[in-house]
């Protein structure tokens, strides 16, 4: 794995996001009430709603056009609707955010 440093936890805000710009273009991360962080798509594939614009409950996001429910964890949409964001690998290590830019450079490759 090559882990890039994309900043510092406390630039996303609690139960927010931030966008991170990358070579396969934005990607949103995500920050929980517990200092958890999550990377994923920004993009709902939905209608395309901007999921660094929604809101952030427990380890999932929810749209803010039409409230599709994504897991954090895995992209997956939960409850009735049938759909998947992409997640990257992201850890923390004191207070910094880092970043898998292999796992983005191979998704892009795909």
């Amino acid at each position: 794995m090559s882990w890039i440093d994309i900043g510092h936890i406390d630039e996303v805000p609690v139960r927010g996001a931030r966008l991170v710009k990358t070579h396969i273009g934005c990607i949103a991360v995500f920050r929980t009430a517990e200092a958890e962080v999550f990377a994923a798509t920004n993009n709902c594939p939905h209608k395309g709603g901007p999921l660094s614009e929604g809101i952030v409950h427990g380890q999932s996001v929810t749209c803010p056009l039409h409230n599709w429910v994504f897991d954090l964890n895995t992209g997956e949409a939960k409850g009735a609707d049938d759909g998947r964001i992409t997640t990257y690998p992201v850890r923390l290590k004191d207070g910094r955010i880092l970043l898998d830019d292999s796992a983005v450079s191979r998704r892009s490759a795909a």
